[in-house]
């Protein structure tokens, strides 16, 4: 037990929510809420007053911080900067489409389940 290899220890990643108040709310009672020195936060709560560009700019930066491993976008809000979540395609954030209270799931309009989807036609028409 003594040779086993040492984990590299990293800072670790947090969590970045975009989506309606009620979302964000839950998920800042988990424990997923931080606000760092220069008192950003990684999250942005989406009501009938935040603007489009607003949305964009917090998806910019959340997915261009180096803390952040993963962004939950509710699938509404995803909607809404559809040409930026398709364009995205780093693995790390990794972007995740979520439901909340008042709008459903819808499968067809998620980014990662269509890509998945693409893979596994092209690898099916691949082996014919």
């Amino acid at each position: 037990m003594a040779n086993k290899p040492q984990i590299p220890q990293k800072n670790s990643a947090i969590l970045a929510v975009i989506a309606d108040e009620d979302t964000v709310t839950g998920f800042l009672l988990a424990g997923v809420g931080n606000v760092d020195i220069r008192r950003k936060t990684n999250y942005l709560i989406v009501d009938n007053k935040t603007t489009l560009k607003q949305i964009e700019e917090a998806f910019k930066e959340f997915t261009a911080r180096e803390d952040i491993a993963i962004v939950l976008i509710s699938q509404f809000v995803a909607n809404m900067i559809r040409f930026l979540v398709d364009s995205y395609n780093k693995p790390i954030p990794a972007i995740l489409e979520i439901p909340s209270k008042d709008h459903p799931y819808d499968p067809t309009h998620d980014s990662v389940l269509s890509r998945v989807k693409y893979l596994f036609s092209a690898e099916s028409a691949s082996s014919r």
